[in-house]
């Protein structure tokens, strides 16, 4: 049903960096979702209503608040993808990584509240009428709300939300809820058991366990995620594609919103070059990552020196000696050679990752203390990088 709407609504449905084709996805899906948990409040509120359960009637009203929810998206989606403003100037993207966050917070609230009345009814237990009507209509809503998030997962990746995915982990922390009271009500049709409470009370963990998963999600863009590493490798490929740049470092991606990134990296380049010409290399570099990748790219140009030998010796040297000291933890970049009467100074910046545990300055004296081992009329001057991707 979704593929023949999206079909019929959404009609360059590939174009998913477009904001417009994104805020069309998630239009969609969000009033589809609202339209499915109305229709799934009434089934089970009649279901509860028929055989008395605690936990179906609040199964019930858990899908009222998932209406609330895509309802809620769906402005998430019309407020992210408002265009920049002078107080905004990267947009309102971000927006939509709050209603994840808002979602996350109804959803643990749910929890806490169904807990709550199951915790009263296990003091005070009421008797459950199970029935086969109750029984098919709740079958029927395990399959409806996994069909939920199966979607919702699916088109959520499609188009980088954070939102989606939330609705996704609330329909399927749904669907397991709804087979525990399913599974509570046969025990006590067949059996003569009544768990109901219980089985509320499970219902109740599951939807918070559900609440603060997708809050972590939601909540690690917001602050400052690393960014993926298929995005990085993506971007280091579009650059060094150009003969002119031969490296690249100090990779940092800002994101304010699904496709709304800003990159800065600096480029390594021949220093005996045609400046006009590499300048034009890293223009060209800019230009593909905004039309290819749709963000805006800023790439710092760092000239290398190439023709002196004594500088590549030297370079590679110092290379080693953190290779020894540091296995595949440490990478220089900018490394330069100042000669003088008494000493040379060599200068560099060292990467290190940023959950290395040794501090910047511990990293950099034992850089210094290695460099003048090996040659004891050279002193490193070292600055430390923390890599951010």
């Amino acid at each position: 049903m979704l593929k023949l709407l999206i079909k019929i609504f959404i009609k360059d449905r590939e174009n998913v960096r477009d904001e417009k084709v994104r805020r069309a996805y998630g239009s969609l899906c969000s009033a589809y979702g609202v339209l499915l948990n109305l229709l799934l409040f009434a089934g089970k509120y009649f279901a509860g209503l028929l055989s008395g359960s605690v936990a179906v009637i609040a199964d019930a009203f858990n899908n009222l608040s998932d209406a609330v929810s895509s309802v809620i998206t769906l402005l998430g989606f019309a407020i992210a993808g408002k265009k920049p403003d002078p107080e905004h100037p990267f947009g309102h993207g971000r927006f939509e990584y709050l209603t994840g966050l808002v979602l996350s917070m109804m959803i643990i609230f749910m929890g806490v509240e169904l807990g709550r009345s199951s915790l009263e009814k296990i003091f005070n237990p009421q008797q459950v009428q199970a029935g086969i009507l109750p029984a098919l209509i709740l079958l029927a809503s395990i399959l409806v709300k996994f069909y939920m998030s199966m979607y919702n997962r699916a088109v959520g990746r499609k188009i980088s939300s954070a939102a989606m995915q939330a609705t996704a982990a609330d329909s399927l922390a749904d669907c397991i809820s709804t087979v525990v009271v399913l599974i509570s009500m046969g025990i006590s049709y067949f059996f003569g058991i009544n768990i109901d409470a219980w089985a509320g009370l499970a219902v109740a963990a599951f939807i918070c366990c559900a609440g603060v998963s997708s809050a972590k999600e939601t909540l690690s863009p917001l602050l400052g995620q690393v960014p993926d590493e298929e995005l990085v490798r993506d971007i280091e490929a579009m650059v060094l594609r150009h003969e002119d740049i031969v490296g690249v470092h100090d990779l940092i991606v800002h994101d304010y919103g699904p496709g709304r990134r800003v990159i800065s990296l600096h480029a390594e380049v021949d220093g005996h070059g045609d400046m006009f010409a590499l300048h034009d290399a890293i223009d060209q570099a800019e230009n593909e990552l905004k039309n290819e990748l749709g963000c805006v790219a800023c790439i710092h140009m760092d000239p290398l020196e190439t023709e002196d030998s004594e500088v590549a010796v030297h370079r590679h040297d110092v290379t080693e000696l953190l290779n020894e000291k540091f296995p595949d933890v440490v990478s220089i970049h900018d490394f330069r050679m100042v000669p003088g009467p008494t000493h040379t100074n060599l200068i560099f910046d060292a990467a290190v990752p940023i959950d290395f545990e040794m501090k910047d300055s511990a990293i950099a004296g034992e850089i210094m203390r290695l460099v003048h081992e090996k040659w004891d009329d050279h002193y490193a001057v070292v600055t430390i990088d923390r890599v951010y991707s």
